[in-house]
Protein backbone atom coordinates (compact mmCIF):
# COMPACT_ATOMS: atom_id res chain seq x y z
CA UNK A 1 0.00 0.00 0.00
CA UNK A 2 1.13 3.44 -1.29
CA UNK A 3 0.20 6.67 0.14
CA UNK A 4 0.76 9.94 -2.32
CA UNK A 5 1.75 13.38 -1.16
CA UNK A 6 -1.41 15.36 -0.08
CA UNK A 7 0.83 18.78 0.26
CA UNK A 8 3.28 18.98 -1.87
CA UNK A 9 3.22 22.32 -3.61
CA UNK A 10 1.40 23.87 -1.12
CA UNK A 11 3.06 23.16 2.71
CA UNK A 12 6.50 22.56 0.77
CA UNK A 13 7.63 22.81 -3.38
CA UNK A 14 6.21 20.16 -4.96
CA UNK A 15 9.84 18.93 -6.90
CA UNK A 16 12.76 16.92 -5.59
CA UNK A 17 15.16 19.63 -6.27
CA UNK A 18 13.19 22.42 -5.16
CA UNK A 19 12.63 20.64 -1.54
CA UNK A 20 16.44 19.83 -1.43
CA UNK A 21 16.80 23.59 -1.33
CA UNK A 22 13.80 24.33 0.91
CA UNK A 23 15.14 21.78 2.90
CA UNK A 24 18.50 23.08 2.84
CA UNK A 25 17.19 26.35 4.65
CA UNK A 26 16.65 25.01 7.86
CA UNK A 27 18.87 22.17 8.45
CA UNK A 28 21.72 23.54 10.67
CA UNK A 29 24.95 21.70 9.29
CA UNK A 30 26.94 20.77 12.59
CA UNK A 31 24.32 20.93 15.14
CA UNK A 32 24.99 19.16 17.96
CA UNK A 33 23.20 15.91 18.46
CA UNK A 34 21.74 14.35 21.36
CA UNK A 35 19.99 10.81 21.49
CA UNK A 36 16.61 11.76 21.83
CA UNK A 37 13.40 9.66 22.83
CA UNK A 38 10.38 12.05 21.95
CA UNK A 39 10.53 15.02 19.90
CA UNK A 40 7.90 17.79 19.23
CA UNK A 41 8.03 19.00 15.67
CA UNK A 42 5.39 21.50 14.28
CA UNK A 43 4.17 21.02 11.46
CA UNK A 44 2.74 24.04 9.20
CA UNK A 45 3.86 25.16 5.65
CA UNK A 46 7.61 25.20 5.81
CA UNK A 47 8.07 29.24 5.46
CA UNK A 48 6.07 29.79 8.84
CA UNK A 49 7.30 26.61 10.79
CA UNK A 50 10.81 25.45 8.71
CA UNK A 51 13.24 26.98 10.87
CA UNK A 52 11.62 25.66 14.17
CA UNK A 53 11.35 21.98 12.43
CA UNK A 54 14.73 22.20 11.18
CA UNK A 55 16.51 23.61 14.46
CA UNK A 56 14.73 20.84 16.23
CA UNK A 57 15.58 18.19 14.38
CA UNK A 58 19.28 18.81 13.43
CA UNK A 59 19.85 18.95 16.98
CA UNK A 60 18.49 14.58 17.14
CA UNK A 61 20.94 11.78 16.78
CA UNK A 62 17.79 9.50 14.45
CA UNK A 63 17.64 6.71 15.08
CA UNK A 64 16.70 4.32 11.79
CA UNK A 65 12.91 4.17 12.54
CA UNK A 66 10.70 7.23 13.23
CA UNK A 67 7.30 6.32 15.04
CA UNK A 68 5.49 9.97 13.76
CA UNK A 69 2.34 11.05 15.04
CA UNK A 70 -0.06 13.57 14.57
CA UNK A 71 -3.36 14.85 14.72
CA UNK A 72 -6.09 14.26 12.67
CA UNK A 73 -7.28 17.44 10.90
CA UNK A 74 -9.64 16.11 8.67
CA UNK A 75 -11.70 14.16 10.79
CA UNK A 76 -12.04 11.07 8.49
CA UNK A 77 -11.29 7.84 9.31
CA UNK A 78 -10.35 6.03 12.53
CA UNK A 79 -10.25 7.80 15.87
CA UNK A 80 -6.74 5.94 16.24
CA UNK A 81 -5.13 4.97 12.90
CA UNK A 82 -1.72 3.14 11.83
CA UNK A 83 -0.53 1.98 8.67
CA UNK A 84 1.51 -1.11 8.73
CA UNK A 85 2.94 -2.07 5.43
CA UNK A 86 4.11 0.39 2.27
CA UNK A 87 5.96 3.53 1.49
CA UNK A 88 4.81 7.44 1.61
CA UNK A 89 5.66 9.08 -1.87
CA UNK A 90 7.34 11.79 -1.63
CA UNK A 91 8.93 14.67 -3.77
CA UNK A 92 12.31 13.76 -1.22
CA UNK A 93 11.86 9.89 -2.41
CA UNK A 94 9.73 7.31 -1.15
CA UNK A 95 9.53 6.48 2.44
CA UNK A 96 8.98 3.25 3.38
CA UNK A 97 7.09 2.10 6.26
CA UNK A 98 8.82 -0.51 9.04
CA UNK A 99 6.35 -2.95 9.02
CA UNK A 100 8.05 -5.06 11.45
CA UNK A 101 7.46 -2.49 14.29
CA UNK A 102 4.14 -1.35 13.24
CA UNK A 103 2.29 -4.37 13.53
CA UNK A 104 3.99 -5.21 16.82
CA UNK A 105 2.71 -1.72 18.08
CA UNK A 106 -0.77 -2.35 16.33
CA UNK A 107 -0.85 -5.64 18.43
CA UNK A 108 0.39 -3.36 21.49
CA UNK A 109 -2.02 -1.02 21.37
CA UNK A 110 -5.59 -2.19 21.62
CA UNK A 111 -7.23 1.52 20.86
CA UNK A 112 -4.97 1.48 17.80
CA UNK A 113 -6.72 0.38 14.14
CA UNK A 114 -5.19 -0.42 10.69
CA UNK A 115 -6.38 2.57 9.11
CA UNK A 116 -4.92 4.43 5.75
CA UNK A 117 -8.07 6.71 5.13
CA UNK A 118 -6.88 9.06 7.97
CA UNK A 119 -3.92 9.37 7.04
CA UNK A 120 -4.71 9.98 3.22
CA UNK A 121 -5.01 14.12 3.49
CA UNK A 122 -3.22 14.39 6.58
CA UNK A 123 -0.71 17.05 6.65
CA UNK A 124 0.78 16.60 9.66
CA UNK A 125 3.09 13.61 9.47
CA UNK A 126 4.01 14.14 5.83
CA UNK A 127 5.50 17.84 6.37
CA UNK A 128 8.25 16.01 8.99
CA UNK A 129 9.21 13.24 6.91
CA UNK A 130 11.23 15.24 4.00
CA UNK A 131 13.33 16.55 7.32
CA UNK A 132 13.79 13.11 8.55
CA UNK A 133 15.30 11.63 5.44
CA UNK A 134 17.44 14.54 4.55
CA UNK A 135 18.96 13.93 8.05
CA UNK A 136 18.81 9.89 8.15
CA UNK A 137 19.78 8.17 4.57
CA UNK A 138 17.22 5.35 4.55
CA UNK A 139 15.09 6.26 7.29
CA UNK A 140 11.92 4.40 7.62
CA UNK A 141 8.29 5.64 9.61
CA UNK A 142 5.72 4.39 11.53
CA UNK A 143 2.64 6.74 10.69
CA UNK A 144 0.11 7.14 13.28
CA UNK A 145 -2.99 9.46 13.59
CA UNK A 146 -4.81 10.71 16.81
CA UNK A 147 -7.88 11.82 17.57
CA UNK A 148 -8.97 13.39 20.73
CA UNK A 149 -9.34 11.30 23.96
CA UNK A 150 -8.92 10.81 27.65
CA UNK A 151 -5.08 11.03 29.19
CA UNK A 152 -5.59 7.55 30.20
CA UNK A 153 -5.95 6.26 26.36
CA UNK A 154 -2.75 8.32 25.16
CA UNK A 155 -1.17 6.46 28.09
CA UNK A 156 -2.06 3.20 27.34
CA UNK A 157 -0.87 3.51 23.82
CA UNK A 158 2.79 5.74 24.90
CA UNK A 159 3.14 1.96 26.70
CA UNK A 160 2.08 -0.05 24.06
CA UNK A 161 4.82 2.08 21.73
CA UNK A 162 7.15 1.85 24.31
CA UNK A 163 7.22 -1.98 24.94
CA UNK A 164 7.16 -2.27 20.90
CA UNK A 165 10.28 -0.93 21.08
CA UNK A 166 11.68 -2.83 23.61
CA UNK A 167 10.69 -5.60 22.72
CA UNK A 168 12.09 -5.21 18.78
CA UNK A 169 15.53 -4.16 20.76
CA UNK A 170 16.36 -2.14 17.45
CA UNK A 171 15.54 1.71 19.22
CA UNK A 172 13.10 4.43 17.82
CA UNK A 173 12.48 7.87 17.69
CA UNK A 174 9.80 9.23 18.90
CA UNK A 175 8.04 12.18 16.68
CA UNK A 176 5.17 14.19 17.86
CA UNK A 177 3.84 16.49 15.43
CA UNK A 178 2.55 19.49 16.85
CA UNK A 179 1.75 23.41 16.30
CA UNK A 180 0.97 25.60 19.41
CA UNK A 181 -1.66 28.40 19.70
CA UNK A 182 -4.00 29.22 16.76
CA UNK A 183 -4.77 32.61 15.43
CA UNK A 184 -4.17 34.83 18.45
CA UNK A 185 -2.59 37.95 19.22
CA UNK A 186 1.52 37.64 19.43
CA UNK A 187 2.02 38.16 23.09
CA UNK A 188 -1.45 35.88 23.45
CA UNK A 189 -0.14 33.28 21.98
CA UNK A 190 3.37 33.59 23.72
CA UNK A 191 2.12 33.61 26.93
CA UNK A 192 -0.41 30.66 26.22
CA UNK A 193 2.63 28.42 24.66
CA UNK A 194 4.32 29.13 27.72
CA UNK A 195 2.21 26.88 29.62
CA UNK A 196 2.27 24.18 27.00
CA UNK A 197 6.15 24.00 26.63
CA UNK A 198 6.37 24.06 31.01
CA UNK A 199 4.13 20.93 31.08
CA UNK A 200 6.15 19.20 28.09
CA UNK A 201 9.65 20.03 29.78
CA UNK A 202 8.21 18.80 33.05
CA UNK A 203 7.32 15.57 30.92
CA UNK A 204 3.66 15.76 32.26
CA UNK A 205 0.91 14.52 30.35
CA UNK A 206 -1.38 15.18 32.59
CA UNK A 207 -0.10 19.02 33.21
CA UNK A 208 -0.83 19.32 29.60
CA UNK A 209 -3.69 18.55 29.10
CA UNK A 210 -4.82 20.92 32.23
CA UNK A 211 -2.81 23.63 31.11
CA UNK A 212 -4.33 23.37 27.35
CA UNK A 213 -8.13 22.95 29.09
CA UNK A 214 -7.02 26.05 31.74
CA UNK A 215 -5.74 28.58 29.33
CA UNK A 216 -8.11 27.18 26.41
CA UNK A 217 -4.85 26.71 24.11
CA UNK A 218 -5.39 26.26 20.74
CA UNK A 219 -2.62 23.25 20.41
CA UNK A 220 -3.37 20.76 17.75
CA UNK A 221 -1.47 18.02 18.65
CA UNK A 222 -1.51 17.72 22.20
CA UNK A 223 -2.65 14.24 21.65
CA UNK A 224 0.04 12.90 19.80
CA UNK A 225 2.53 14.88 22.21
CA UNK A 226 0.86 13.17 25.52
CA UNK A 227 1.62 9.84 23.80
CA UNK A 228 5.12 10.72 23.34
CA UNK A 229 5.77 11.75 26.67
CA UNK A 230 4.22 8.40 28.29
CA UNK A 231 6.54 6.42 25.72
CA UNK A 232 9.65 8.30 26.32
CA UNK A 233 8.93 7.90 29.82
CA UNK A 234 8.86 4.17 30.17
CA UNK A 235 11.59 4.16 27.44
CA UNK A 236 13.93 5.76 30.20
CA UNK A 237 13.66 10.08 29.70
CA UNK A 238 14.28 11.96 31.71
CA UNK A 239 14.88 15.28 30.70
CA UNK A 240 13.51 17.59 28.27
CA UNK A 241 15.02 20.50 26.23
CA UNK A 242 12.96 23.50 24.20
CA UNK A 243 15.64 23.79 21.03
CA UNK A 244 13.62 27.00 19.62
CA UNK A 245 10.36 28.81 19.61
CA UNK A 246 8.80 31.22 17.18
CA UNK A 247 5.53 32.43 16.04
CA UNK A 248 4.31 32.79 12.48
CA UNK A 249 4.59 36.31 13.03
CA UNK A 250 8.35 35.77 13.34
CA UNK A 251 8.27 34.61 9.61
CA UNK A 252 5.91 37.51 8.35
CA UNK A 253 6.13 40.36 10.32
CA UNK A 254 2.33 40.02 11.01
CA UNK A 255 1.51 39.48 14.68
CA UNK A 256 -2.22 40.11 14.76
CA UNK A 257 -2.93 36.35 14.46
CA UNK A 258 -0.17 34.47 14.65
CA UNK A 259 0.34 30.20 15.18
CA UNK A 260 2.78 29.30 17.33
CA UNK A 261 5.78 26.90 16.72
CA UNK A 262 7.66 25.22 19.79
CA UNK A 263 10.79 22.71 18.80
CA UNK A 264 11.19 20.69 21.91
CA UNK A 265 13.53 16.89 22.48
CA UNK A 266 12.91 14.37 25.46
CA UNK A 267 15.90 12.33 26.34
Amino acid sequence: MSRDPAVAGQFYPGTKAGLRKEIEKYIINGAGKIKAIGVVSPHAGYMYSGSVAGATLSSVELAGTCVVMGPNHTGRGRPFSIMTEGAWKLPSGDCEIDSVLAKAILSNCGDLEEDDVAQREEHSIEVQVPFLQALKEGVRIVPIVLADAEVEVYKAIGKGIAKSVKDEGRGATIIASSDLTHYEPHDSAKQKDGKAIEAILALDEEALVDAIRKYKISMCGYAPVCVMLAASKELGAKKARLIKYQTSGDATGDYDAVVGYGGIIVY
